[in-house]
């Protein structure tokens, strides 16, 4: 399901469909995020409750094609910060979502770590640095769990829907999906 049909609201920065990123390459073909229905809907829930907060849900990844996921683990080859293909990722199943929260502006608010930072300070156990960003980690993780969805303990912007957890490994690319919807 589309993240923006269900919630109109949240603004979509899916950073691997550009080179602005972590591995430094455009790794979709298409920008839409989407998400298995069940998980799409609890981000509806989890956008109503940082709404209520003054801020706005921002979706940096979420159904990500098990061969994008083959070509992370050819760059970085490190099952701390990469799931192997062989596994795949909760991502490859449309059970997870990427997250951020940005002002009433759409101005992405200070959070302890960039995204995709894998050092000490992308941890929810992280103590240290500017009050507020932890601050802002903690609205987003409570607004996230209270909607259904249950937080990644190394990397504050990770969330999984443990529900859809056992849904099926997916490789269908982005482009496909959008063309499907518009056709629907």
């Amino acid at each position: 399901m589309r993240v923006r049909d269900v919630c109109p609201d949240v603004r979509i920065d899916m950073r691997y469909a550009a080179c602005d990123n972590f591995f430094g390459i455009r790794l979709y073909d298409g920008a839409d995020a989407w998400l298995l229905a069940d998980a799409a809907r609890k981000l509806g829930r989890a956008a109503n409750l940082v709404a209520k907060l003054g801020y706005r849900l921002v979706v940096l990844d979420a159904y990500r094609p098990l061969s994008v996921q083959a070509r992370m683990w050819d760059i970085l080859p490190d099952p701390d910060f990469v799931a192997p293909m062989s596994r795949g990722s909760i991502h490859n199943r449309g059970a997870a979502a990427d997250v951020t929260l940005a002002d009433a502006n759409g101005v992405e608010v200070a959070m302890p770590s960039g995204f995709d930072e894998f050092s000490e300070r992308a941890s929810h156990g992280y103590a240290g640095g500017d009050p507020a960003a932890l601050a802002n980690r903690d609205a987003l993780r409570h607004c996230m769990e209270q909607a259904g969805f249950k937080s990644y303990e190394a990397e504050w912007w990770h969330y999984i829907d443990p529900e859809c957890r056992d849904s099926p490994l997916l490789d269908i690319p982005l482009s496909r999906l959008e063309a499907l919807s518009a056709q629907a």
